[in-house]
């Protein structure tokens, strides 16, 4: 192993897990992952008359706006206020979710995907810049991988609850389209945490000086002439993409083998709430331990690089497919859930240890900005391949898209990533000895 190892003492691991602002930080994700919606999102849009290409286009148009606005969002957090910026960013979703209420047709539903679109862009980077500046301010930086792996785990943490009242929402209300208007409330509720931030937080201390296409050039072209730095994003942003573009396929696919097995949970409720009932308990499984997984990710450091890591994770990721693909045929939902759970725990595993690695190859006033190019990749990387999925699925099932995600996967670790990862380990450990 080359990368340098940091203790975490119990001395130290009380004092994160202590610290009020931290609490803070966790509480951002937990009531941002609130989305009661998201077990049910793909079956209610079918539910509108929508196919899966046409539900695929509405995920292009949400990361086609996340792709526009990515890099400026950055470099305006950074440069006039990231508490600025997630003010923004609530206010997209809360209108957004507004929307979805009213959304019976596909241009509808365009608007409000365009409108959560904006609120990713304003959202992503940002919350982790102003989480490494207070760690620094704290002198508790070395630990950021067991910082983020914890507030990440409070995230999880809420999308478990999420699910389990989701469930309890969507049985209890007149129609599916009432859970978008009873999320808007835990999104306001972040939208005070966040005012309650300290206001050194805000910034990274830098003022904006001549034309913000100006600071574009300067941010992304000094961020990509680093080559290590550069493959990372690269690599991690398709990861991100399929993962996003993938994950959903649980909803029809549960659906349908549900329906037809006639398979039932609670006896007096139909079929379809027993689909719903089945959904939000599969999520809340699926999150409690995604979890449990990103709490504890900093204990793989003790067995692999962080470089490793991020290298084996397109693996499981490309082996979890098949097992998906292979389920499907065989008609196991079962197996079905299990798979997609672990497609949850690889990314969640994952998640912790990039940030830390890309981290040691940010400047630290460009944080925001790199951390939403990452995101911007991964934006891109849906807009061309979520129509697709859509498209394939229609038309030759969701057996085949697996497959075909699987075989690309395969071939980035066996043509790319590795060689590219065991450079940037030797290459980091380098770095931290001269730091």
């Amino acid at each position: 192993m080359n990368e340098e190892r940091v203790d975490m003492t119990k001395e130290i691991a009380k004092r994160i897990n202590q610290d009020f602002q931290i609490k803070k930080f966790s509480a951002y994700g937990f009531l941002k992952n609130l989305r009661f919606f998201e077990p049910y999102l793909v079956i209610y849009l079918m539910g509108i008359g929508l196919g899966l290409f046409e539900i695929g286009l509405l995920y292009s148009i949400r990361e086609i706006v996340t792709y526009i606005f990515e890099i400026p969002s950055g470099i305006i957090a950074d440069y006039h206020g990231r508490k600025k910026e997630l003010y923004m960013c609530f206010s997209f979703y809360i209108v957004s979710f507004i929307i979805f209420f009213f959304a019976d047709r596909f241009a509808i539903a365009a608007i409000a995907m365009f409108c959560f679109g904006l609120g990713e862009a304003f959202r992503s980077g940002t919350h982790k810049a102003m989480i490494y500046t207070y760690l620094e301010k704290q002198g508790l930086y070395a630990y950021k991988a067991y910082v983020y792996g914890r507030t990440r785990s409070y995230s999880l943490k809420g999308s478990a609850l999420s699910a389990l009242l989701s469930i309890i929402i969507i049985l209890n209300v007149p129609s599916s389209r009432y859970i978008f208007l009873i999320t808007t409330i835990p999104y306001i509720l972040d939208f005070i945490n966040v005012a309650t931030y300290p206001a050194y937080l805000d910034a990274s201390g830098k003022k904006k000086e001549g034309k913000l296409s100006h600071s574009i050039v300067h941010h992304v072209g000094g961020i990509f002439t680093n080559k290590v730095l550069r493959d990372i994003l690269l690599t991690t942003g398709f990861f991100q993409a399929v993962y996003k573009s993938s994950k959903d396929l649980i909803q029809p696919i549960l659906e349908g083998l549900i329906l037809s097995s006639g398979v039932v949970v609670i006896a007096k409720f139909s079929g379809d709430d027993n689909v719903k009932i089945i959904l939000g308990l599969s999520y809340a499984i699926i999150y409690i331990i995604s979890a449990y997984a990103a709490k504890n990710t900093y204990r793989l450091k003790k067995y692999w690089s962080g470089t490793k890591i991020l290298d084996l994770g397109f693996m499981a990721m490309a082996i979890i497919m098949i097992i998906i693909a292979v389920a499907i045929e065989l008609n196991v939902y079962v197996l079905i859930i299990m798979a997609f759970l672990l497609m949850h725990v690889v990314v969640d595993l994952r998640k912790p240890i990039y940030v830390d690695v890309v981290d040691d190859y940010m400047e630290k006033d460009k944080r925001a900005t790199v951390l939403s190019i990452e995101s911007q990749i991964t934006a891109l990387s849906v807009v061309i391949m979520a129509p697709l999925i859509g498209f394939v699925a229609d038309h030759f099932g969701i057996q085949t898209v697996m497959i075909l995600l699987s075989a690309v996967l395969l071939m980035i670790i066996l043509f790319f990533s590795t060689s590219k990862y065991a450079k940037d380990s030797k290459n980091n450990h380098s770095k931290e000895n001269t730091n």
